[in-house]
């Protein structure tokens, strides 16, 4: 059963797979736009879908096409996330160059089908988008993405750069 503030959370729209605090987005889209021009990353926590922390994690790679966590860093927050009871509800990255949806490397390396998978896309790095998917066995199904103290922003453009 999904605890208070995650019914809370989610009351005003049900359908939704993936809940975010606004000022959680915010510090996601601030993270992944201060490693331009690489790709970033991160490990979202929380419960029943709904993001209560968020997680920076170096992307050994620094490379625009391409992320791979720091093991050392994931392996940190992933304890301290089962320490504190709670789960990981997501993996977070940007697409520099390309559209907020899963590449090829990207599913290959899709190795936790249970989470959402949030990409933000910086193809417009003045209006950057962000989309959310569940990725298993090789296949690609898009998810609902909320974010709570603004508008749901699946597939939509964000706030401008100010």
């Amino acid at each position: 059963m999904p605890s208070t503030d995650a019914r809370e959370m989610m009351s005003s729209w049900e359908e939704a797979v993936l809940v975010l605090r606004k000022n959680l987005f915010e510090e996601i889209v601030k993270h992944l736009r201060d490693e331009l021009p690489n790709e970033g990353c991160g490990i979202l926590a929380g419960k029943d879908g709904v993001v209560m922390k968020v997680y920076r994690i170096a992307n050994v790679e620094r490379s625009p096409t391409s992320f791979l966590m720091d093991p050392r860093e994931q392996l940190d927050a992933m304890k301290e996330i089962r320490e504190s009871g709670s789960e990981i509800v997501g993996i977070y990255h940007s697409h520099v160059a390309s559209p907020a949806y899963p590449s090829e490397r990207d599913v290959q390396m899709a190795l936790y089908p249970d989470v959402t998978y949030l990409i933000v896309s910086f193809q417009n790095s003045k209006r950057p988008r962000a989309r959310a998917f569940r990725i298993a066995e090789g296949e690609i199904e898009e998810e609902a993405l909320l974010i709570r103290g603004g508008e749901g922003y699946g597939d939509k453009d964000l706030p401008e750069r100010t």
